[in-house]
């Protein structure tokens, strides 16, 4: 294949592949194991695609192309660089795990494997478009399968948990909407290169309030204090899994959606409301982790504690500049492998699992020599970055008591999970805890050697700085 057609393929492969498997599994039962392994093989080849597409945009620059062909304002416009192959590499992983995991319990649903294909297909589309219409189609077909994954395995507690989700993504679509329907207004256009063009030569004032509308439909996906109502009880009343996909990839689009339409689209109006992006970071950091500590629940620990960590994206995005940009996507990344490690093994009991656990919770609390500390160092170099000295030591403190936090519930839960004497239960099929392994032994690999993750994270942030929507 030459490069000229490679280019045009590459961005289709990893959308494309998850999308058509998905049409044909819904007509499949998902409950047999080779309609599921099926499913498990797509994804891994849509990793794949995404490993190979990163290279490429690494070497090569943003890559571009319309989907079958069809001319630019017609077609699905495709457009991959650093920062959306970063995303969707680690939402694919978490997803790929989190199936695979699945798979080892028993799929109940037959529809499962076809819901997981279309979440990845949204997230993967979302994550590559350089059209804001399509990042919204993108985004309810991941947010309409995911809905209809929290309810999975029908429990009482799991339905309360999909209705509160579908009230909230109903609300955060219809916000998100008008601030596109507004953004182009002002604009005249769709494209988002085009739109961070237009929009840096218009007054502030015709911007500001659209920009605020779609922050808070972020802020809303994201699960930031004060609108983090929602996220303890989805995120407690579903299935291990399901938890997994919804906190280690579903989230993502919050963080990612942030960086696009606020660093790479509207910088101006980021730089204008950084302080009350900083003082909604650091009121998560501090908020999530406390309401950890209180908890008991293992679930309920980590549901607040992805709140907290949420905070330190946005506190690096409100930093702004190449080294806060850099930071909110090294954190980013590790943290949603880390959410995947915990979340997954909440529902699995045996030493193999509380190594794996350990590793996931610890990451969090930023202990070496797991990647959570290369991602809180970065945070650490934002922080210091800030410019007022007065300022900087304050960030830097305030991540320091964060992770000191974050260490507390962290060994909390692990004590009171995996170091009790008889605490009972099945230690679960062996190729899950298997997994959750492989898992953490990736986020030690990724503290061990954090090039690659650097790398990625600091070639994201240029383009970014460049104004690349």
């Amino acid at each position: 294949m030459t490069g000229s057609a490679a280019s045009h393929v590459l961005p289709v492969l990893p959308v494309g592949i998850p999308w058509v498997l998905a049409a044909v599994l819904a007509l499949l039962d998902g409950r047999r194991r080779w309609v599921g392994l099926l499913a498990a093989g797509g994804l891994a080849a849509s990793l794949a695609s995404l490993f190979w597409l990163a290279s490429v945009v690494l070497r090569e620059g943003p890559v571009s192309t319309v989907a079958g062909g069809w001319p630019e304002n017609v077609g699905i416009s495709l457009r991959a660089d650093a920062l959306g192959a970063a995303f969707a590499l680690v939402s694919v992983g978490v997803i790929l795990a989190s199936l695979l995991y699945e798979l080892a319990l028993g799929v109940r649903w037959r529809a499962f494997p076809a819901l997981v294909l279309l979440v990845a297909a949204g997230l993967t589309g979302l994550f590559l478009t350089g059209d804001v219409f399509n990042f919204y189609v993108f985004f309810e077909i991941s947010m309409t399968a995911s809905f209809i994954l929290t309810g999975y395995r029908e429990a009482d507690y799991q339905v309360r948990g999909a209705f509160v989700f579908a009230v909230v993504n109903l609300l955060g679509s219809v916000v998100f909407l008008i601030g596109i329907a507004a953004l182009y207004s002002i604009t005249g256009s769709l494209d988002m290169r085009i739109i961070a063009q237009r929009t840096d030569v218009l007054e502030p004032v015709s911007v500001i309030a659209v920009a605020t509308l779609i922050f808070a439909a972020f802020f809303l996906k994201l699960g930031l204090f004060p609108f983090h109502f929602w996220l303890p009880a989805v995120y407690v009343g579903s299935h291990p899994p399901v938890a997994a996909i919804l906190s280690g990839a579903l989230a993502n689009i919050g963080g990612y959606g942030l960086l696009r339409f606020g660093a790479g689209i509207m910088p101006r109006e980021l730089e204008l409301g950084s302080t009350a992006v900083l003082v909604l970071g650091s009121a998560s950091i501090i908020y999530g982790a406390l309401q950890a500590i209180s908890r008991r629940d293992t679930s309920e620990v980590m549901a607040y504690s992805a709140i907290g960590q949420a905070g330190y994206v946005i506190l690096a995005l409100g930093v702004a500049g190449p080294v806060g940009y850099a930071a909110a996507v090294v954190y980013s990344v590790v943290n949603s492998l880390n959410k995947g490690i915990v979340f997954l093994a909440a529902g699995l009991r045996g030493p193999l699992v509380g190594g794996a656990f350990a590793v996931g919770a610890f990451s969090i609390a930023g202990v070496p020599p797991a990647a959570g500390f290369v991602a809180k160092i970065a945070v650490f170099k934002a922080a210091i970055a800030e410019g007022p000295l007065l300022a900087s030591l304050a960030l830097v403190a305030l991540v320091f008591v964060g992770g000191a936090l974050s260490f507390l519930y962290s060994f909390q839960v692990y004590q009171r999970r995996f170091m009790r004497p008889g605490d009972g239960g099945k230690p679960g099929p062996r190729a899950a805890r298997l997994l959750v392994a492989a898992l953490a032994a990736l986020v030690v690999l990724l503290g061990i050697w954090p090039e690659p993750l650097v790398s990625l994270g600091e070639a994201a942030a240029a383009v970014l700085a460049g104004g690349s929507g």
